[in-house]
């Protein structure tokens, strides 16, 4: 079994983490670590987990777990790990944004490894320390990947795309009460969000001369968990060539799955899924991509990748049906 430390236990990625590792055949849960929660049962702040665990936060840590997820605030990786040591066996995965980035992958004699199962498979598997990537990041780059295969990303990509209110933390914020979010849409940081750099990177990883402009536009949706993205670039391809292309790309990837039919957000809400629909209209190819930000977004992506790293099948653990209404 894999014993599995969890760190700031009481946020939304967290909770994912504990719903699906509860029951993944092949793991332990030793910790799950909150200082503000210690001594008191899980339930308290994922109230779904009631009469499903008996465990209690701890503010107390084991250093010799074999795989430690990081489920802290943006920024506050680092200085976790600075005052808190791990065994060397212990392998580690960040769900936050510190070491993502190519220039911020090295970190105290530790090599983070891009955990984008997509394209960075065989990596992983021999990989101590991943940086998971972002929600919107994801959603995006699955989006253009096999563009940037056949060197098809020539012109500037038109992004636009929504996600869940918990895509926000669990943290209240003025755009995160109910008053506020309800019935109502707003974007944010158009044209500069965080994860534009680490798309960039991943689309140079396979596209060496792309220089086009990413155009993103995110929005805070009404609703608490997806993605619903949707791009648009100039392409030559026909649609079937495109689709073509995309099936070939993803055809040994178990979470994405092609098509050309309208798609919607209940279908990959909870689950590790991501759908990609493909439409041409003239010279413009529309692509829209779906996925629960919580999961494929957050914490089924990291249990992919720690599944990787330990040599079991990518799915383990992460058959996980949505509900369609």
């Amino acid at each position: 079994m894999i014993n599995v430390g969890i760190i700031g236990g009481s946020g939304y990625t967290a909770g994912e983490l504990i719903r699906i590792l509860m029951y993944h055949p092949k793991v332990n849960i030793d910790f799950v670590y909150s200082t503000t929660n210690a001594g008191k049962p899980l339930s308290i702040a994922h109230q779904d987990l009631m009469g499903d665990i008996e465990m209690n936060f701890t503010d107390v840590i084991n250093p010799d777990v074999n795989v430690v997820f990081l489920c802290l605030g943006h920024g506050k990786s680092i200085s976790f790990l600075k005052e808190n040591q791990f065994a060397s066996h212990t392998k580690i995965i960040d769900l936050g944004n510190d070491f993502r980035l190519n220039k911020d992958a090295h970190f105290e004699g530790k090599d983070f490894i891009y955990g984008l199962p997509e394209i960075n498979k065989a990596e992983i598997k021999k990989a101590n320390y991943i940086a998971n990537p972002g929600c919107f990041a994801t959603a995006i780059q699955l989006a253009l990947l096999p563009l940037a295969e056949h060197n098809l990303l020539n012109n500037d990509v038109h992004i636009n795309a929504t996600t869940g209110s918990t895509g926000a933390g669990v943290s209240l914020s003025e755009t995160s009460h109910f008053s506020w979010r309800n019935n109502n849409m707003s974007h944010y940081k158009a044209f500069e969000h965080q994860h534009l750099g680490e798309i960039g990177e991943s689309l140079v990883q396979l596209q060496d001369d792309f220089d086009s402009e990413l155009l993103f536009i995110p929005n805070r949706g009404d609703f608490p968990r997806g993605i619903f993205a949707t791009l648009y670039t100039l392409c030559d391809d026909s649609l079937e060539q495109l689709v073509a292309k995309y099936e070939e790309f993803y055809k040994n990837e178990p979470f994405v799955t092609v098509t050309t039919t309208n798609i919607n957000m209940k279908q990959v809400v909870q689950t590790n899924k991501c759908i990609i629909s493909l439409l041409k209209k003239g010279n413009r190819v529309l692509i829209t991509s779906i996925i629960d930000n919580l999961t494929k977004g957050a914490s089924g992506q990291a249990i992919q990748n720690m599944n990787l790293m330990f040599g079991l099948e990518e799915a383990t653990g992460l058959h996980l049906k949505p509900s369609g209404f």
